[in-house]
């Protein structure tokens, strides 16, 4: 008999102590785990012990707003790998593009209800879920890309980030030389279920730039992006 899969566990990070009780009876109603925690410091110290899967995130807290919580867990390599969405009301674009270039999975402006949350939040665990296609590693001059773990080492040194920084990163490194326009890198690398600004594109690919060898991710003006096995 094949074991279960462990019950994915999701952090809950809101000073509205009623959206706390509205997410924590729905989500636990889908099965889930949750912790809750009502400002930035406070997830900090629940995320280190209870070691979410997921972390859904306010921007305005006191004490820590959340686009400071999430730059600061992104620092730390064991949450490297945990998704953070952020559930605000503010709808700004700055605001929503500040937290993609902290390290976010998702945005999310309320309200929402709440089945097309817990549909959301299903639809990025299930990526998890499912086998990584292709090949496990790939080499490519001075990269090591290992899709098994999520990691990444330049010239030997791993590098820390977030999932889908390293998802865009695998999915253009497997496709070497080929021109991919940013909605086509949103589908495939975000997927249908989510919606972000097409400009989330542009900040994770600046944010790969900072950590890799410039010359990989090339630029083709007005068409898109390339990852070039030239030097």
């Amino acid at each position: 008999m094949a074991n279960a899969l462990p019950i994915p566990k999701i952090l809950l990070v809101d000073d509205d102590p009623d959206i706390i009780e509205l997410l924590e009876y729905n989500l636990q109603k889908e099965g889930y785990e949750t912790q809750s925690a009502m400002d930035g410091i406070q997830a900090l110290e629940v995320a280190k012990s209870f070691k979410p899967d997921l972390i859904l995130l306010d921007v305005m807290m006191p004490r820590q707003d959340g686009i400071e919580t999430a730059r600061r867990l992104r620092l730390m390599p064991e949450f490297k790998e945990v998704y953070i969405l952020f559930l605000t009301a503010r709808a700004e674009e700055y605001t929503e593009v500040a937290a993609f270039d902290v390290g976010a999975d998702d945005y999310i402006v309320k309200p929402i209800k709440p089945r097309a949350l817990v549909s959301r939040i299903r639809a990025l665990l299930r990526r998890d879920a499912q086998q990584i296609e292709g090949d496990e590693k790939i080499e490519i001059g001075q990269l090591v890309i290992n899709r098994t773990n999520y990691s990444v080492l330049n010239n030997g040194v791993a590098l820390v980030m977030p999932k889908k920084e390293f998802e865009l990163l695998s999915f253009l490194a497997k496709h070497p030389n080929k021109v991919f326009n940013r909605d086509e890198l949103l589908e495939k690398v975000w997927g249908t279920d989510v919606y972000v600004v097409e400009r989330t594109v542009d900040v994770h690919i600046r944010k790969l730039r900072e950590k890799i060898p410039e010359h990989y991710i090339k630029t083709l003006k007005g068409v898109g992006y390339m990852f070039t096995l030239e030097d």
